[in-house]
Parts: structure tokens; C-alpha cells; sequence
């Protein structure tokens, strides 16, 4: 901590409209924002800072990858915030880039309790993919309500743009089966992810942790191997600055790098949660479709709109 009370980095945020209002601050104060849970791309958009690192994903990367499931027609059943608007605006975007239209869609205030009336709206599109572009609470509300609705079905496949393994585990295989998602990390997706996982989950009740609390273990400790390098963490700007000049290399991310706009870039994962018949052993949960690259799955440097970038 420094003299004035302000600590030097801000960890996690795990609601955008949070973080663009923590963002002033830490600005201001010419500290470090150290994204795992705020997902807007606009972090390295139009408002991105060179004190912010982006870690663990955002809605572009999200949205990129569940195209890769092969629908060409789409329904959005979007979360009416900050993030649902940005990752409705991403996936339209990557959607179209792929040949795709989406041809309808829904806002849902957060915590929606009944989705009825927004899923029949979805099964009436006929559209072959339905996005829910939620997160939380309101994403497991929707797919236990769709799968009452009879959704997924031959002629249509649910997308989650954010789920998490615990997400899953709350909801349980029979009701999460046949879901498609993008994630940044899985807990059993090599060897070194399991050491760390089974490690994680010792101290935390056998629960296995999410992409989110992966993302945070990460991104602290580049941060602290920055300011080691440094010998200070006084200066935001310089210490995200060393953070983009090191490789990254850690057992949940393995190796990457940092971009100029502070944009974390490692690969991103297309899984599909399995039936109860294929798991084998607790929280044996996902089946990995397809990795999709760093160069594939995050926007393009000179089409993110970041000032300094810009300057």
C-alpha cells in the first residue's frame, strides 16, 4: 500500500459497468486494473488505458468462439446491461463476419425470474442457434426454463456466451448436457491445469475452480513478477508496461503475451458439457470441440478503436 491509503492494483471485477466505473479511479490514481470477470471488449476498445490488462477473455473472444458451433441463424436472448450490449454488438458482429444473420432477439432485465415469454419468442424465430447472452443467475434461470421449453432440440441448439463450471455443476449434467460454450480455461484440460485444480480444490471444499478465479490467480501473479522486475509497483503505467514486455507463462494460461492495448492473448476453447453417461469422476464435465487460436478468437489490434493505441 501506498502512503496516501490507495492500494497499487485492483484485482477480479466481475461486472463491467463496475469496472468502467472503477476504471476512473484507478486512472486517476495512476494505478492497476487487473481484469478476470469484466468481459467488454470496450476494455480495450474505445475505453481501454494503458493501466488496465484484460486477462481472462472478453465478449469478443466469447462470441468468436460459440460461432464456431456452425449455426448460421441466430435468436439473442440478451442481458439488458453494460455486457449484454456489448456482447450482443460482438456477436452480430462475428456472426455476420461468418456468413450468419441474426434475425431476431430479446433483452431480459437482470435477474429475470421467467424467461416463458422471451423463449417462446426464441422457438417461434425458428432461428437454429439461441444465444443467451447472460451471465449468472440469469443464465442458469434460462436454460432450465429452455429445457422445460424443449429447447435444445433437433432443430435447435442452445449457446451459453458465459458459463462457468460451477455453473454447470449447480445445474447438473441431465439439465447442462449438449451446451456449448467458449471458455478460457477448464480445469481438466492437461496436466498442468489438474495439479493446480486439485491443489485449488483441497483448500476450497473439492469445488474446482471457475475460468474466473483462474484468471485472477494468473494475472497476479505476472503483476507481481512485474513489480519484482521493477522493484516498485508505484508507477501503474510502468508496471503494466513491464507486464507487456514479459512473456507470460503460468500452469493455468500456459504461455502467452500481453498486447498493447492490454488485451491477455492465449487460446480460447469451444467445449460441449457432457451427457451423465460420459462422466467418469467428480466435475468430469466437458468435452473440448475445438481450440481456436489466439490469432482467430481475439479482435484484430487496428479494429478495437483504443486511443493510445491510436497516439
Amino acid at each position: 500500500m501506498d502512503r496516501s491509503g490507495w492500494r497499487d492494483a485492483i484485482v477480479d471485477l466481475p461486472n463491467s459497468a463496475v469496472a468502467l466505473a472503477a476504471g476512473t479511479v484507478i486512472n486517476d490514481r495512476n494505478k492497476v486494473m487487473l481484469i478476470s470477470g469484466a468481459s467488454s471488449s470496450d476494455f480495450t476498445g474505445k475505453t481501454c488505458s494503458p493501466n488496465f490488462i484484460q486477462w481472462t477473455y472478453d465478449t469478443y473472444a466469447l462470441a468468436t468462439g460459440i460461432v464456431q458451433s456452425g449455426g448460421k441463424t441466430w435468436f439473442t436472448l440478451t442481458a439488458d446491461y453494460a455486457f449484454g450490449h456489448t456482447m450482443e454488438a460482438d456477436v452480430k458482429r462475428v456472426v455476420a463476419k461468418n456468413g450468419g444473420q441474426v434475425g431476431g432477439g430479446v433483452r431480459a432485465p437482470l435477474n429475470t425470474q421467467d424467461f416463458s415469454s422471451f423463449l417462446l419468442q426464441a422457438q417461434a424465430s425458428g432461428a437454429r442457434v439461441v444465444g443467451l447472452l447472460n451471465a449468472g443467475g440469469d443464465t442458469i434461470n434460462s436454460i432450465k426454463q429452455a429445457v422445460e421449453f424443449g429447447i435444445p432440440a433437433r432443430s435447435q441448439q442452445i449457446v451459453a456466451t458465459v458459463l462457468y463450471v460451477t455453473d454447470v455443476h449447480s445445474l447438473g449434467l441431465d439439465i447442462a448436457k449438449g451446451l456449448q460454450f467458449t471458455e478460457s480455461f477448464y480445469w481438466d484440460l492437461n496436466d498442468r491445469t489438474r495439479e493446480w485444480s486439485r491443489r485449488f480444490a483441497k483448500r476450497h471444499e473439492e469445488r474446482y475452480p471457475s475460468a474466473l478465479q483462474a484468471g485472477v490467480y494468473a494475472s497476479i501473479l505476472h503483476y507481481l513478477r512485474a513489480v519484482q522486475a521493477l522493484g516498485s509497483a508505484a508507477d501503474g503505467k510502468v508496471v503494466t508496461g513491464k507486464m507487456k514486455e514479459l512473456p507470460t507463462d503460468d500452469p493455468l494460461f500456459g504461455k502467452g503475451t500481453i498486447r498493447i492495448d492490454g488485451r491477455k492473448l492465449h487460446p480460447m476453447y469451444l467445449f460441449e458439457v457432457k451427457a451423465p453417461s460420459e462422466s467418469k469422476y467428480p466435475w468430469d464435465y466437458y468435452r473440448l470441440v475445438r481450440t481456436v487460436t489466439p490469432d482467430e478468437v481475439w479482435r484484430p489490434l487496428n479494429e478495437g478503436g483504443c486511443p493510445f493505441v491510436k497516439a
